[in-house]
């Protein structure tokens, strides 16, 4: 699942959001990992953000456990968007997220 938080709430409030995901996930089905992305600019305006703190969440769950997910995100303040998405058996893991590029202004990065 990919999940997408407000950038503009306090830590406390996001550790909660994902702490309440992650044991929901955890009573019904199996965490397989989470993954913090950092806030990153959305391709586009959602919901009028134009970033968001994106989190992936890699579990296996039943079908009752994606219904409760998604009734529970939808009432979330603070969920800008999540997207849940099947993947097929052999998925390789997902890849370590890379620094971001800062450029010195030195010459020396080009």
């Amino acid at each position: 699942m990919n999940l997408l938080l407000d950038s503009g709430l306090d830590e406390d409030r996001q550790e909660k959001i994902l702490a309440d995901v992650e044991t929901m996930i955890v009573k019904q089905g199996e965490l397989l990992g989470v993954h913090d992305w950092g806030v990153r600019p959305t391709a586009y305006e959602v919901r009028k953000h134009k970033d968001a703190s994106y989190h992936l969440i890699q579990f296996h769950a039943t079908p009752e456990l994606l219904l409760a997910l998604d009734h529970s995100l939808k009432i979330t303040d603070g969920v800008v968007r999540y997207r849940v998405i099947k993947l097929k058996p052999g998925t390789p893991a997902p890849p370590e997220q890379r620094p971001a590029f800062v450029a010195t202004g030195d010459g020396a990065d080009e």
